[in-house]
């Protein structure tokens, strides 16, 4: 069964969307609702889902934050938006922004059978790409040295626990676990001490904004960058550049 994280600020509109999913006869299951998108990471610390369906217009955090959100800490979860006809330029916006797709209020059994079929066949595809495609990795390798490498081969943009949990055929709470007891620090402290050296080097090196700077980098919200990167270094961007620059 596949689990879906709903977040939608009206419960009587979350009771429709969820009867929605089950008349599908589908293998998924909403197995947490939520009324915004900050309440949506608050849970995504400590869990994870399939996919995250999301309205765009919502108090506190709306769809889009959300979305920016979920790419930047890097939460390897699909995100299907529901929106209403005057929400379309939203609707595009998170498109760009990756999204895997978008649905229209009032939301249709049919559009939501087709969406979650789309999401079972494209899942089985890459799946299958992948076990075709996937360089082979030196068996000679512990299995913490292997995700260090694959970590290393996805820089700058670095590589979720979740992906690199498919990569070595273990479960994402383990190789956390295993991870922290070899390296001395969790998954994510590594990938991001990698990304805000990769960083670092763009700084001193090149002539790039701090805002093209942290798109390299897979972060499409600047602030969290320029926090990320203060706190790594105790400094901001800026005047690391001005520190350090290469002449």
């Amino acid at each position: 069964m596949y689990s879906i994280l709903l977040v939608e600020d009206e419960k009587w509109v979350r009771t429709v969307i969820r009867k929605v999913i089950e008349k599908t006869n589908l293998s998924f299951q909403v197995v947490k609702e939520v009324a915004h998108g900050m309440e949506a990471l608050d849970w995504l610390n400590d869990h994870s889902v399939d996919i995250i369906l999301t309205d765009i217009r919502m108090p506190v955090m709306d769809g889009l934050a959300l979305t920016n959100q979920i790419r930047d800490k890097e939460i390897s979860t699909d995100v299907i938006v529901i929106s209403g006809y005057d929400d379309f330029e939203y609707a595009q916006q998170a498109l760009r922004m990756g999204v895997f797709d978008y649905l229209l209020k009032p939301l249709e059994e049919e559009d939501m059978k087709n969406c979650l079929k789309k999401w079972l066949a494209d899942n089985e595809t890459n799946h299958e790409v992948e076990e075709r495609t996937e360089t082979e990795i030196n068996e000679e390798l512990s299995t913490t040295e292997q995700v260090i490498r694959l970590i290393e081969d996805s820089m700058p943009g670095g590589v979720s626990l979740k992906e690199a949990a498919g990569k070595v055929y273990l479960n994402s709470c383990y190789l956390s676990q295993l991870f922290k007891e070899e390296t001395g620090k969790n998954f994510n402290e590594y990938v991001t001490s990698l990304r805000m050296k990769e960083a670092a080097t763009f700084l001193t090196r090149t002539s790039l904004r701090i805002s093209e700077v942290a798109e390299r980098l897979g972060y499409s919200d600047i602030a969290y960058f320029t926090n990320s990167f203060k706190k790594f270094y105790k400094t901001t961007p800026s005047n690391y550049r001005r520190q350090h620059k290469k002449v």
